[in-house]
């Protein structure tokens, strides 16, 4: 069947008028395959029976061709070298490689040894018999190396390709006899991806071809991207069948302004073409290294139209002597004698060309070829053991050999450092960044270093945007103002909303700008911040003229239940002070004295025991207060009208002394219920953030539910007191002490309700002067219109502090009573 396939391909080539044999083989003490694209197969090949492709017969591809005549001269180059493996000569067996599925002839030509293929019969055995050529130069595309490189690998076939960029080539389990010249996609993607970081572009579109390579370069740009904020708007894979006019559409519907052309040069051409046929215009096309130095565009009518193209190329570097190499071949090329035994697909109808047409030929890829070749020879050279111009030829050559040797390379090529990495992928070698200007050239301005470290530059000045200087914006969403948060709108990162963050939030711009962060207790930020201040602490200091006015209040106070107590004390059995409660009075006084303590813990920076003394001497002791008032109250009532109608009530009230049961146990009820509030819940300190953002003010917090049955036992005792003084108000007017209770009640009840609606309008600082002076007040209200007037009538009027006189007044009370 190897034969068939052979003759079948013959019958085209002596059909043709071709150029010689040796274009594509040259006879050597060593053979390298080469395997190029020198014509392309736009369409797929349809066959009604087994046929090789006749690739002579499809459009050439003149890049590929120059790229063919490239490895023609380096061989030819090294064959003249006195230094790389003298008194040895290297031959090749070079095959256009049109197609991906089609070219298996010329494959198996070159594993093949005497037209024959034999499969191993025991391992390690037979290993003169693997293959005729020692490495393969090529292929150039992604896809075609996917199709053959298997039947190499399996051998241990050295395959050194100038232009196979997929990644999964880096694969050594799957490709452990694939090198290359050329810089992975992997290197390619990561240079785009840093000319669309240089710009600020957020919002692309990429546009591939639909094969291996394309697909390979999108995978790996989403992967890069994914931690970046660029977005991928629009992606787009070109074949035979794509609707160039819908895609463009689409494109602009996305109001996508930056297009990656990740592509064939082919698929590329095909497409910026239709572009300026269709009359697409402003917008950045960035060019892959594939056709970013294509001669047939970047000098096409109209290409100004459809914007600003930036690109990624293989640096150009000048081979000294290939363009007298090319003048030298073209002047020998006539017409192939009939007789030779070409081989299939090792015909080229190429002899129109002028050499000015070859060399002035997209140089892409050139030195990764000639860095291929070398690659080899040096492999080769260090296998032969070549030493002082002399090789020894006695070595028996085998593929895996010059794998090995080629794996280790460390060689000097056109100053630079031919090496390769542990997968097979060069360590050298960088990218330009070119731009296609108005003069229709392309021109370089910038680079993208990889080795000894990852060094890149852009002269932006050099670059004439279609937007007439201004660097172009792509963005989904127009960012947001300073303090605004990024509210996702759709799929894409990039699309947004933006809110203003609240009081009390901000928005991170270095972190995370999606997030309103709420500010820490202590801190405070306005409407659209992003960052947070720290608030100002506030409490009233006992250094505060309020607080220090309060205070001495409160020493006056005591001051005047200690002078009240000494009057009554010498005054003690005066009627006056028998009638206003007689031992009485001086619980009630001590214990407004007591209640006074709480004054000064209102002050100063809250702690758990000021919180605790805040509340506790005044609560507890007002309790007594009270207590007293309300069996004071009864005790008026009860003498004047319970003790002529129950006189059994009175008798059992004054025999086991009534009043000061009731005192106790209220006083005992109130300091368990205090206990068990405080168990439950204490009073601590609390700072005040909620209602001034820039402040904290300092307080304690009292939990009311803990304290319920407190603040119910005061409220009852004030109700009974109320009550009962109520009750009496028709009693003597010189005798009647319910009237005087009553009134300090009322004052009592209008103080906190005054200090009620203060707490509820305002919650500054000074929220703490007022309860201290709510609570100084309340005792206030008891010590002068309670105590005060007796006083003054003890000290005053001393002819109403007899006993005839307050008899008088009974007498009469009890006649109108009568009446």
């Amino acid at each position: 069947l190897f034969h068939k396939i052979n003759h079948v391909c013959l019958l085209h080539a002596l059909n043709q008028c071709t150029v010689p044999a040796s274009e594509f083989q040259l006879q050597g003490d060593y053979l390298i395959g080469g395997l190029f694209d020198i014509h392309h197969v736009s369409a797929p090949v349809y066959h009604d029976r087994p046929e090789a492709i006749d690739c002579s017969s499809k459009p050439i591809i003149l890049s590929s061709y120059r790229r063919f005549q490239l490895m023609r001269f380096s061989v030819e180059e090294i064959n003249n070298s006195t230094n790389l493996l003298p008194n040895v000569s290297l031959g090749y067996e070079i095959f256009d490689h049109c197609s991906d599925t089609l070219n298996f002839p010329g494959i198996l030509n070159l594993i093949s040894v005497n037209g024959l293929i034999q499969p191993w019969g025991e391992p390690h055995k037979n290993l003169s018999k693997v293959s005729k050529v020692t490495a393969v130069v090529g292929p150039f595309s992604s896809t075609d190396t996917l199709t053959v490189a298997p039947l190499f690998m399996m051998n241990l076939i050295p395959i050194v390709s100038y232009g196979a960029a997929s990644s999964a080539f880096s694969e050594k389990a799957k490709y452990p006899s694939f090198l290359r010249t050329v810089h992975s996609n992997k290197d390619i993607i990561e240079v785009i991806v840093n000319i669309i970081r240089h710009f600020n572009w957020y919002w692309v579109a990429f546009i591939k071809s639909d094969n291996d390579f394309g697909i390979n370069g999108l995978e790996l740009f989403i992967n890069m991207i994914k931690e970046t904020e660029i977005c991928l708007a629009y992606t787009k894979g070109l074949n035979g069948d794509t609707n160039y006019s819908q895609m463009f559409k689409q494109i602009e519907a996305q109001r996508v302004q930056i297009i990656v052309v990740f592509a064939t040069k082919m698929d590329a051409e095909a497409l910026i073409e239709t572009a300026i046929q269709l009359n697409v215009t402003n917008k950045v096309w960035i060019a892959g290294d594939t056709w970013s130095l294509s001669k047939k565009l970047h000098k096409k009518e109209g290409i100004k139209n459809i914007g600003t193209v930036l690109g990624v190329s293989q640096p150009v570097v000048t081979i000294p002597g290939f363009s007298d190499f090319i003048y030298s071949s073209r002047r020998q090329m006539h017409c192939g004698n009939s007789g030779e035994q070409e081989f299939c697909n090792q015909v080229c109808n190429c002899s129109n060309l002028s050499p000015k047409d070859v060399i002035s030929m997209d140089p892409s890829f050139s030195f990764p070829v000639y860095s291929a070749v070398y690659a080899v020879a040096n492999a080769l050279h260090n296998v032969l053991q070549c030493r002082a111009g002399k090789c020894n030829t006695n070595i028996t050559v085998y593929p895996y050999m010059v794998l090995e040797e080629l794996r280790k390379s460390n060689f000097t090529l056109l100053n630079q450092s031919i090496q390769f990495d542990e997968n097979g992928d060069p360590k050298f070698g960088s990218y330009s960044i070119v731009f296609w200007n108005h003069s229709g050239d392309v021109q370089e301005i910038g680079f993208y270093k990889f080795y000894p470290s990852v060094q890149s530059f852009i002269n932006n000045s050099q670059i004439q945007w279609y937007t007439n200087g201004e660097v172009p914006t792509s963005l989904c969403s127009t960012e947001c103002p300073a303090g605004y948060a990024k509210k996702p709108d759709g799929i894409h990162k990039c699309c947004f909303n933006c809110e203003i963050c609240p009081n009390g939030t901000y928005v991170n711009i270095t972190e995370d700008l999606y997030k309103c962060i709420y500010c820490k207790e202590t801190e405070w930020s306005a409407e659209g911040s992003t960052s947070c201040n720290l608030r100002v602490v506030e409490y009233v200091p006992f250094k505060d003229s309020g607080a220090i006015l309060i205070m001495v209040g409160a020493w006056v106070l005591v001051g005047l239940t200690l002078a009240t107590s000494v009057l009554f004390a010498i005054n003690y059995n005066t009627p006056v002070v028998r009638s206003a409660g007689g031992p009485m009075c001086f619980l009630i006084l001590g214990c407004i004295s007591l209640c006074s303590l709480s004054v000064f813990f209102y002050f100063d920076k809250p702690t758990v025991s000021f919180c605790i003394l805040r509340f506790l001497p005044f609560i507890l002791f007002y309790t007594v207060c009270l207590a007293c008032f309300v069996v004071r109250s009864f005790q008026i009532v009860c003498i004047f009208k319970i003790a002529a109608k129950f006189p059994k009530l009175h008798s059992w009230w004054m025999k086991y002394h009534g009043q000061w049961l009731i005192i106790t146990v209220a006083f005992v009820t109130q300091a368990l219920l205090f206990l068990i509030g405080y168990s439950r819940d204490p009073a601590k300190p609390y700072n005040d953030t909620l209602w001034s953002p820039d402040k904290i003010i300092l307080g304690c917090d009292i939990n009311l539910k803990a304290f319920s049955g407190s603040v119910f036992l005061l409220l009852s005792l004030c109700s009974l007191c109320f009550i009962f003084s109520y009750m009496g108000k028709d009693l003597p007017k010189n005798y009647n002490e319910a009237k005087a209770i009553t009134f300090c009640l009322l004052l009592l009840i209008l103080t906190w309700i005054i200090f009620a609606t203060e707490y509820m309008l305002y919650h500054g600082k000074y929220i703490q002067t007022f309860n201290a002076l709510a609570v100084l007040s309340s005792l206030y209200s008891f010590l002068l219109w309670y105590f005060l007037p007796k006083c003054y009538i003890i000290i005053v009027q001393p002819h109403k502090n007899t006993q005839q006189y307050f008899q008088g007044l009974i007498q009469n009370y009890t006649k109108t009573i009568s009446q």
